[in-house]
């Protein structure tokens, strides 16, 4: 009892360290196994839950084909960027976010006038970080603490004549290790100074009010947006490209867009020509461009809508990388059938059903973490329990089939089936067979033991299978005897038949049995079999250690005291009236031998007499001379 519990409770203990081992790697974003097994879960709770309209205070300028073709060149001449920030300052915007990088010196007159035109109006210029290779993935799986912000090896920045005229912030965008953006570092650290991101510095400039950090969130104005560790902002996306409202700046070129098209907009100008290569695979799309990934984050920043992904959401995702195991472990050990398997099934898909409708409210748990740590743990405990349930599947059946040699097979199957079986004694009608070796006791004195046992096997092993033949069971054997009881476990109409027919065939067989034995040994010995009909007690005997299942009463006294009846009367049969009546005319195997009777027949040990009916086969009347018989009706 106490393996039974100690296995799965150690085992369970290995499961919940498994699970916190990987709960840590999760807290301190190390485990790349981890993003690439979440990335294909997240796209498709992003499926699931569908597009969602973007706000309307975000609007991209696209500089797109048409813009392109237009224009005759790309990267637009600084000339006509300066005209475009221009319209669009005019037009009365929060702020103009410019999602192209200056960093190259262009035509005097082209930097002037677009110089000129962002100091006209609330501006953000990109500024791009280089960082270490492994620095970035870190940043795409949001593992550091919050005051170890993601460090960048060199900043490239706007030329001086732009760079002193506008605010800037940085446009990196972490992705995973499938390419898709997952996050917006909010801030970076280059060298000794922090620097802001775009999408941060674009709201910030917009609404005239400085970022306060907060522990898991920043706050711009009235609206507190929740980060992961490191100021990381994890993306929500709202669609497929052109969800975030979307003007080609060919329309601006040609003065089609009306005067209140910007007005009170954060506008956010960036290419999307086809070929331009600042694009994203998206969950709903495969190219998304990427100054609507920089939008989407302006927008979460705007309204407070990103997905909350912070402190406490991967304190819920480690507690649970280490409870699922844990209970799926105890499951599977309290059960292993259907229901276990089926409440593993609920759970795992309760939790996985949780994530989904949590993703729906903005909240982005993990569906990798607690199934990796919870899977491994319940296919290893399993297949060792399947192993261990083998193992001892096997010795169970070889103990069953052990007992089954000391029990009858029907007796074994109904106490398998009911193990009170008989607890209680039963009465019930019954036919009863003694049959027992005559002369092998003598015998036994002259042979060697081993020569003895193989007698007696093959003489118990006839026994049994006649016993079986004729629906009988064995339920003795006494030296060289048996008992052979019809009746149990259940009584059936025909068990005085089956009775009958059982006597003749154990005459036949033992005939046969003898007459291959050694003429020195078969002259030695013969047989005699008595049986009876009537009531039974069926009971179990024995002490508590051991107990057997067999028959008692004056039936079976009667049926024992026969054998000695058909020994003194030279018959191989001496079967009770009682017998031969309930057996009916029906029962007419005796026409292959000689029936002869009734003869009442004093019973030793019991006062009074019996009417009996004796019965020889062909061979035993040759052995006894000429005389009337009188046949059965049989």
């Amino acid at each position: 009892m106490r393996r039974r519990f100690a296995i799965p409770l150690i085992a369970a203990a290995l499961a919940g360290l498994w699970g916190a081992g990987l709960a840590h790697l999760h807290w301190q974003g190390g485990s790349v196994l981890l993003d690439r097994l979440e990335a294909p879960l997240v796209d498709l709770r992003f499926l699931t839950e569908g597009p969602r309209p973007a706000p309307d205070g975000v609007t991209i300028l696209a500089i797109d084909d048409q813009t392109v073709q237009q224009v005759g060149a790309y990267p637009l001449p600084r000339t006509t960027m300066a005209q475009l920030v221009s319209s669009v300052g005019r037009m009365q915007p929060r702020a103009v976010a410019l999602d192209i990088l200056f960093v190259d010196p262009g035509p005097s007159e082209g930097d002037l006038a677009l110089a000129e035109a962002l100091s006209r109006t609330r501006s953000v210029l990109a500024a791009a970080g280089l960082f270490e290779r492994n620095a970035q993935q870190a940043s795409a799986s949001a593992g550091h603490a919050p005051d170890d912000l993601t460090p960048v090896q060199r900043l490239l920045l706007p030329i001086a004549p732009l760079a002193g005229v506008s605010a800037l912030g940085v446009v990196n965008i972490a992705t995973d290790p499938s390419g898709v953006p997952r996050h917006i570092p909010l801030l970076v650290r280059s060298g000794g100074q922090i620097v802001p991101s775009f999408p941060m510095r674009a709201v910030s400039v917009a609404l005239k009010r400085n970022p306060v950090l907060r522990d898991g969130e920043v706050a711009i104005g009235d609206v507190a947006t929740s980060t992961d560790d490191g100021y990381t902002l994890a993306l929500r996306f709202y669609g497929p490209t052109g969800t975030v409202r979307t003007v080609s700046a060919s329309q601006i070129l040609n003065g089609q867009v009306d005067e209140d098209a910007f007005r009170e907009q954060i506008v956010v100008i960036g290419a999307t020509v086809t070929g331009g290569g600042d694009a994203f695979p998206t969950p709903f799309d495969p190219v998304l461009p990427g100054v609507e990934v920089l939008a989407t984050a302006v927008a979460h920043l705007m309204e407070g809508d990103g997905l909350v992904r912070d402190t406490r959401v991967r304190l819920v995702d480690g507690a649970m990388a280490i409870l699922l195991p844990v209970l799926l472990v105890l499951l599977l050990a309290w059960h292993r059938g259907v229901w276990g398997f089926a409440l593993i099934a609920v759970v795992t898909a309760a939790w996985i059903g949780l994530t989904f409708a949590a993703f729906t409210r903005g909240i982005w748990l993990s569906a990798s973490l607690p199934l990796l740590a919870a899977v491994p743990p319940a296919l290893v405990f399993g297949a060792a329990e399947l192993w261990l349930d083998r193992g001892r599947a096997d010795r169970l059946s070889l103990q069953s089939r052990t007992l089954r040699r000391f029990q009858p097979p029907s007796l074994a199957k109904r106490l398998a089936e009911d193990p009170a079986f008989l607890m209680t004694p039963v009465r019930q009608r019954a036919a009863v067979i003694f049959i027992d070796l005559s002369g092998f006791t003598g015998l036994s004195e002259l042979l060697p033991l081993d020569e003895t046992r193989e007698m007696l096997r093959g003489f118990h092993a006839l026994v049994d299978r006649e016993a079986v033949r004729h629906q009988g069971i064995a339920a003795s054997f006494m030296g060289d005897g048996a008992m052979i009881l019809f009746g149990l476990p259940d009584s059936s109409p025909e068990d005085a038949c089956r009775a009958v027919e059982a006597c003749v065939g154990l005459c036949l067989r033992t005939q046969a049995w003898m007459a291959d034995l050694p003429d020195a040994i078969a002259a030695r010995i013969g047989f005699k079999i008595g049986a009876h009909y009537g009531e039974i007690i069926a009971s179990r005997l024995g002490g508590d250690s051991h107990q057997h299942i067999t028959a008692i009463g004056d039936t079976v006294n009667v049926a024992s005291r026969l054998m000695e009846v058909a020994a003194s009367r030279d018959a191989d049969v001496a079967l009770s009236d009682d017998l031969h009546r309930a057996a009916g005319d029906a029962c007419s195997i005796f026409q292959s031998g000689f029936l002869e009777g009734t003869f009442p027949t004093a019973i030793r040990g019991r006062s009074g007499s019996i009417p009996i009916w004796l019965w020889r086969t062909n061979r035993s009347l040759m052995h006894l001379g000429s005389g009337e018989r009188r046949r059965s009706p049989f």
